[in-house]
């Protein structure tokens, strides 16, 4: 049975969605506030977490995502806000979380992207996962899911990684934003999401010398993007 943690402290959401969740399958654990959470997945961690941001007290939702990664765990983790402003959102893209939904939320559409991240939380393997690719002073490797940069290991989150080696098995070929968000996330072409962007603003981040001018993670206009091997 796959466990879900439901960390949120407005008890009717939280119930509605325990239900809907245990409707679909999942083993459900709900709790409301930030210390409850940390203790819950150090006593059983789950496949999933859906994590409100504002929670009460001190512990609110940013600081259990740091303490989460900094536990080494790597469970995919969708925060809910009810804040619209992107420098949120990033703020929790970079503290950890995988995706995120602003209230109010389609039921429907969270329930698709738990499913999507749960598919998507078991490393892939086939289609070349022998293969190492290299750009600039990068390499990465997915049969270990390992990146490092100058010899040094990048910690990159689950989507991170799966992100980058999609664009790098296309060999410098031009992705779109609708088939990343297909292969990566699993989500359908009516889904209209900036989680790919936001993504690539991480791995810029964490891999190029200057992520304003990015020399090998590469936008192309109005489409998608691509990984440039050499300099351009």
């Amino acid at each position: 049975m796959t466990r879900v943690l439901v960390v949120e402290d407005n008890r009717n959401l939280a119930m509605g969605l325990r239900n809907n969740l245990e409707l679909e399958g999942y083993v459900v654990t709900v709790v409301g506030d930030g210390m409850q959470a940390l203790a819950a997945v150090r006593r059983e961690p789950p496949a999933l977490i859906i994590l409100d941001l504002m929670l009460p007290g001190a512990f609110d939702g940013y600081h259990v995502l740091r303490a989460l990664r900094d536990d080494g765990h790597a469970m995919p983790v969708i925060i809910l806000t009810a804040r619209g402003e992107e420098a949120e959102k990033v703020r929790g893209f970079r503290l950890g979380a995988d995706d995120y939904v602003t209230k109010p939320f389609g039921l429907m559409e969270l329930l698709a992207r738990v499913s999507a991240h749960l598919r998507r939380a078991t490393p892939h393997d086939g289609n070349g996962a022998d293969e190492r690719y290299a750009f600039g002073d990068v390499v990465a490797d997915p049969t270990t899911r390992t990146v490092r940069r100058a010899g040094a290991i990048v910690a990159l989150r689950p989507k991170e990684l799966d992100l980058l080696l999609a664009l790098l098995r296309r060999a410098g070929r031009v992705v779109t934003r609708t088939e990343l968000l297909r292969e990566v996330w699993g989500y359908d072409t009516s889904v209209v999401s900036r989680t790919v962007d936001t993504h690539m603003a991480e791995l810029r981040r964490k891999l190029e010398d200057d992520p304003a001018n990015p020399r090998h993670l590469l936008t192309v206009r109005k489409t998608g993007y691509r990984v440039a091997t050499g300099d351009e």
